[in-house]
């Protein structure tokens, strides 16, 4: 029987209950949403296991899993050993030759739930999205898998959100309205930011979750908070929130939006997709009725955005992290305009030049000429690694040891370049501590 007595909060389990009862197995559950929902459970006293990528060395509480791969519900039958209910909060914004939207929405999930029949796992969650398959394949690949399920599963539970948000973290779309919240002096808004958004926090997520396998309810349910607001009153919800002073808005042309949408379809890794974008213009709020539906059947119903960011007021390091996060990619062109400068200027420079510069030292025993052009080479390789790797973390790394072999070579060499009029050597000392800055920042996981 449901009661209204839960809450986004943890409960205690009774004293003649074993403080672990159950096993939940959560895909995704080192992500932005995942890691909400596995903390939840273990304060409601679920043991809980991380579906994750192959390849790093796993944890204890950690089951390899590639949703690209393990189609078929034979591949699931390991990952399910000793687990009572299944959480599906996997997915992808964009398509990469690995992983598909049909792979990763689709087959792999439905053969995770085969294999929870074959099993006799009843009970399985999963994260959807709030949309309409017309908005694109996002969202269609979704709620094709959204439909299997319940026809496989009827005891299954389907949470479609709005926009999610969190204060203790952010990943995707999120980290990006935060750091335009950021801006300072004025907000930029896509258009006049009246479109209109029911956004909740992954924490009250988690919680429907929570509750949801607790008190096994089932059916599918659109997630939001109390109301709908707009973008722009969300923005400058954030804003305050950040202590960032002024309610002066910048309206970017739509045309403009247009064009940096497809630009990021083509190019971007990020949330800047066509397919966000037209499910922020056609407006992303839930079916009227639906939070009060949430509260009758979970007891429970998300909070309010400003219920939510009064409870937890931003600290130093939230505004570290939104205004560094439009810093990553500007800082990462700029390397890769650097070393690409540093690659043509070696191989540009004439031979004479070289060899005069290296005249006195031990470099003009050591092949000047040669060693600049190879250096060069290098130079070109490590400007086009940077600039299209998804993880970009070994060629900043070799970006920065070869800034320090440069400067160490050249220093002793040919100190008078520490005091060269341009900078010189100079400019190195401020270089490597700019490459290892963004080495964290782009991490987005």
């Amino acid at each position: 029987m449901m009661s209204g007595s839960h809450s986004g909060t943890s409960s205690k389990a009774p004293e003649d209950e074993p403080v672990l009862r159950r096993c939940a197995l959560v895909l995704g559950g080192t992500g932005f949403i995942g890691a909400s929902i596995v903390g939840q459970l273990r304060r409601r006293g679920w043991r809980v296991l991380s579906a994750v990528r192959p390849g790093a060395a796993l944890m204890s509480d950690e089951r390899p899993c590639d949703l690209a791969k393990m189609v078929d519900a034979d591949s699931w039958n390991s990952v399910l050993d000793g687990v009572d209910a299944v959480v599906n909060a996997a997915g992808i914004l964009r398509e990469t030759p690995e992983d598909t939207f049909e792979a990763v929405h689709c087959d792999a999930p439905l053969a995770l739930a085969r294999a929870c029949v074959q099993r006799g796992v009843t009970q399985f969650v999963q994260i959807s999205a709030m949309g309409l398959p017309a908005d694109g394949e996002f969202i269609a690949s979704k709620h094709r898998f959204d439909d299997a399920l319940r026809a496989l599963l009827p005891t299954a539970l389907i949470l479609r959100p709005s926009v999610i948000f969190a204060t203790s973290g952010s990943h995707g779309g999120t980290s990006l309205l935060r750091a335009l919240a950021a801006v300072p002096i004025v907000l930029p808004l896509p258009g006049r930011g009246q479109w209109m958004i029911q956004p909740s926090a992954a924490d009250d997520l988690a919680a429907l979750v929570a509750i949801g396998l607790d008190d096994r309810v089932d059916g599918v349910y659109e997630v939001g908070g109390p109301r709908a607001l707009t973008l722009r009153d969300y923005q400058l919800s954030w804003r305050r929130w950040l202590r960032v002073p002024g309610k002066a808005c910048w309206c970017l042309p739509e045309s403009w939006i247009d064009v940096a949408m497809r630009l990021g379809d083509v190019f971007g890794r990020g949330p800047m997709t066509a397919v966000v974008w037209r499910m922020l213009r056609r407006g992303n709020v839930a079916q009227p009725g639906a939070h009060a539906t949430l509260r009758d059947k979970f007891g429970f119903a998300p909070r309010d955005v400003e219920t939510v960011l009064a409870e937890q007021p931003s600290s130093v390091q939230d505004r570290w992290h939104a205004r560094l996060h439009l810093l990553v990619a500007p800082l990462r062109l700029s390397a890769v305009a650097l070393w690409l400068l540093s690659a043509v200027a070696g191989w540009m420079t004439p031979a004479h030049d070289i060899e005069r510069m290296a005249a006195g030292s031990w470099l003009a025993a050591s092949e000047p000429v040669a060693l600049a052009r190879l250096t060069a080479g290098l130079d070109l390789v490590l400007a086009c690694w940077l600039a299209v790797a998804a993880r970009p973390r070994p060629a900043i790394l070799l970006m920065m040891l070869s800034v320090l072999a440069y400067t160490f070579a050249l220093g002793v060499a040919v100190p008078w370049l520490w005091l060269d009029a341009l900078g010189g050597l100079a400019k190195n000392l401020v270089i490597l501590p700019a490459l290892a800055v963004l080495w964290v920042l782009v991490e987005r996981r």
